[in-house]
């Protein structure tokens, strides 16, 4: 057989301003060409604990077991379960989209026995609902909840779900994929067990790692299973050799140039400040809804639950959801996200996460749609859109 005849792979130039991956920063890009060395290494041990210190400074967090795991945040959740639920252990699952229902297939595959509360898509997870479900099933012993809902936009609030679980005796499990970074997370101020994240939304790095961390009621409740954890790759006793700066241990190669990025781009977040970053991502978005309000479009989810990082848009009557993002990207370079399962073709979703989240990005994103929306037949005001945002940026930035 022949060599085939292919030459090196050139990407488009994309705006991403979907629901992940976010533009990662030139910053992050160098340091991952940076010259490769063992993951044994002395000098790349130093690196590792400063990524658990950069880590735990994003999470909120002292937990000494906070690392990242060698895989995108889908095997950081899984991680979570697998150690966490033995079977049988009854496990509470708050869903109210896609990601909360992939917890729930988590918990099945680990043999636990499943309690699914749901809340309708668009709406945030019901405390009350979680307090009857832990009243009904008092021997539960974990609860879980995503976040930030990446699938519709929604954020639930983290800490009175912990304040209810911890208040039944129930751990908790928490996917904070689309929230790390981009609006306030306390794991230690909330109390949060475990915590699983991924590094290509509000870090702005590439996809393929996923920050995890674990507190000292999740590491007792490892230390006493009787079972063993059914993965090898997850098995945090065994993974910790690695991540150990006492004596680190060979469990696996790891991505060595990812790292790298990843610790740059946590650099990038702690030389912002947490909190100048989270009222970046507020002002932003801000600035996006006044644009879409003069648009005439609407947000599916209400204001007090509205997450600023992930902005799903109701597709207007006679507007073809497909069509929109096609020509975002093919007229425009824009990456936009689709709704997914019960919102497939009634949303579509922009994201201003990390890196993607400028002002230039909410003025391009605007002009763009303003453009699309024009091309299908819908009546704009030309220039309406950007107007309105940047009066909203400079309202914000006298304030």
């Amino acid at each position: 057989m022949s060599a085939p005849r292919i030459q090196s792979f050139q990407p488009p130039t994309r705006i991403l301003l979907g629901p992940g991956p976010s533009d990662v920063h030139q910053r992050v890009l160098d340091a991952m060409a940076r010259t490769t060395v063992g993951h044994l290494d002395p000098s790349f041990g130093e690196m590792m604990e400063e990524m658990k210190t950069l880590l735990r400074y994003a999470y909120q967090t002292e937990n000494a077991l906070t690392f990242p795991v060698s895989a995108p945040g889908s095997v950081g959740m899984e991680s979570c379960f697998v150690n966490l639920v033995e079977p049988g252990d009854k496990v509470i699952v708050c869903s109210n989209g896609v990601f909360g229902r992939r917890m729930a297939e988590n918990v099945k595959r680990t043999r636990g026995e499943l309690v699914l509360v749901e809340d309708a898509w668009g709406k945030a997870v019901d405390p009350q609902k979680l307090e009857d479900a832990l009243k009904a099933n008092p021997d539960t012993k974990i609860v879980a909840f995503v976040h930030a809902e990446t699938s519709t936009g929604v954020e639930s609030d983290a800490k009175l779900l912990t304040e209810i679980a911890h208040r039944y005796g129930a751990l908790v499990i928490c996917d904070a994929v689309t929230s790390l970074g981009c609006i306030p997370l306390m794991v230690d101020a909330w109390g949060i067990d475990a915590i699983y994240s991924g590094s290509q939304k509000g870090l702005s790095c590439t996809p393929g790692l996923s920050p995890v961390s674990f507190g000292e009621r999740a590491i007792a409740k490892l230390k006493q299973r009787a079972t063993p954890v059914q993965s090898w790759f997850m098995d945090l006793n065994l993974v910790l050799g690695y991540w150990s700066e006492a004596k680190r241990t060979y469990h696996h190669t790891a991505p060595i140039n990812a790292l790298y990025g990843l610790h740059e781009s946590l650099v990038m977040l702690a030389e912002e400040g947490l909190e100048s970053s989270w009222a970046r991502h507020r002002r932003n978005h801000l600035a996006l809804l006044a644009g879409l309000e003069a648009l005439g479009l609407e947000l599916l989810v209400e204001e007090k639950s509205r997450l600023p990082q992930l902005n799903a848009v109701v597709v207007p009557q006679g507007i073809s959801e497909p069509q929109v993002r096609a020509d975002m990207l093919n007229l425009h370079g824009i990456e936009i996200g689709t709704g997914l399962g019960d919102l497939a073709g009634k949303i579509f979703r922009i994201g201003l996460m990390g890196n993607s989240s400028t002002p230039e990005n909410v003025k391009i994103c605007l002009t763009a749609l303003e453009s699309v929306l024009a091309a299908q037949g819908r009546k704009v005001d030309a220039g309406a859109a950007v107007q309105a945002a940047e009066r909203l940026l400079a309202e914000e930035a006298g304030a």
